[in-house]
């Protein structure tokens, strides 16, 4: 699902005159710094962007066309020249009095994100207003507040400005501290899958601590996603409803498929990402050897025999489904090896040296955005 930044004009990329109006070419002034660093955000981070903009009386008398779009063509044009592009534009052009469906905070202009394929809770929307704050609030996602009149916007709030705070995810007068605050961001994922047989939902945070809550009705796959998360440190949680009157066959596989998804996706661009991840792990008379790369191809080598038939609930068989499925929609190279005499333990010995793998794979350099392939793409 695609993220988006929901952008302010005045007073958040052009400085607001005090009139209210840009409606000359001689009162266009950009905001400190936009250029540098929302050109950043656009080369190097997974944003799609979208205008939204109150422009009171637009076409009136008191604000005619002919005033404002020389100056929006001259705003657009010097934002193209840096490669800043809007997927976007949308402008309400009612007055304040009206308290159109239309005008932000209300998402009249944006009920389309609201049904499509985004992620509205990974996305922000960015102004200078309190009313940019609550349309953050109505479209589920959260607010970047350039903060230079903290009463502005106030006098159109739906409900109470503390109510806001919760929504409110970063203050600043920064265009600096947006950029790095966005590069930030923890690398998340949530994926709801259903079939006739299994409904699942994973619920991911690749920068998390390791907390976890898992159930899918199979005790030992509980405890070998447990040490999945505790390893990788990774926060997650898997919630499943199978067909166990059937077997254990569509659970395994639709969760690893699931899973493999969520990595896929919680992985973003991979851009100051390590890619590759390996690990060599002992559990007492087991030796396990997990290696991965996040590369953008599926492929599993597998070396690791079972001579039981389950360990618990779990059938030895799907040790290997589960890996390949992960791979296929995790779209990752998995080289996986295992030795010892008690099952249990290499199992383990697997599951947590995948886990120490991915750890060492999804490690971010702070003071890079560098994509690790020579292609320019993963």
């Amino acid at each position: 699902m695609q993220k988006i930044l929901f952008i302010d004009r005045d007073g958040t990329m052009v400085l607001e005159p005090d009139d209210y109006q840009v409606d000359a070419l001689e009162k266009v002034e950009f905001y400190p710094q936009v250029f540098q660093y929302l050109s950043r955000i656009v080369t190097e981070l997974d944003y799609t962007l979208v205008m939204v903009s109150n422009q009171d009386g637009l076409g009136t008398d008191s604000y005619p066309e002919e005033t404002f779009w020389p100056a929006q063509r001259a705003i657009l044009k010097a934002f193209a020249n840096e490669n800043i592009e809007f997927s976007e534009i949308l402008i309400d052009r009612t007055f304040k009095h009206e308290n159109a469906p239309t005008r932000k905070p209300n998402t009249g202009l944006l009920t389309h994100y609201l049904t499509g394929d985004y992620d509205l809770a990974g996305s922000f929307v960015i102004g200078d207003r309190l009313t940019d704050m609550e349309l953050a609030k109505n479209l589920g996602s959260r607010g970047i507040w350039l903060r230079n009149d903290p009463a502005l916007g106030a006098d159109e709030l739906a409900g109470e400005a503390a109510a806001l705070e919760d929504v409110i995810a970063l203050t600043t007068q920064s265009w600096a501290d947006i950029y790095t605050f966005l590069r930030g961001q923890a690398r998340g994922a949530r994926v709801y899958r259903k079939t006739h047989e299994t409904e699942i939902q994973v619920r991911l945070n690749l920068d998390g601590s390791g907390q976890y809550k898992h159930q899918t009705g199979i005790g030992f796959f509980d405890h070998m996603l447990d040490q999945l998360a505790k390893h990788a440190h990774c926060d997650l949680a898997v919630d499943v409803s199978g067909d166990l009157h059937i077997d254990e066959h569509h659970t395994i596989e639709d969760t690893a498929l699931a899973l493999g998804e969520a990595f896929g996706r919680a992985v973003g661009d991979k851009r100051g990402m390590e890619r590759y991840g390996f690990y060599l792990l002992p559990m007492d008379d087991c030796l396990a050897q997990v290696a991965i790369d996040f590369g953008g191809r599926p492929w599993l080598v597998w070396d690791a025999e079972f001579c039981r038939e389950k360990i618990g609930q779990f059938p030895t068989e799907m040790i290997y489904h589960f890996f390949k499925s992960f791979s296929d929609t995790a779209r990752c190279n998995l080289n996986i090896q295992a030795r010892g005499e008690n099952e249990h333990h290499k199992v383990e010995a697997i599951f947590k040296a995948f886990a120490r793998a991915i750890r060492m794979a999804v490690r971010r350099d702070p003071d890079s955005q560098d994509l690790p392939s020579t292609k320019g793409t993963l």
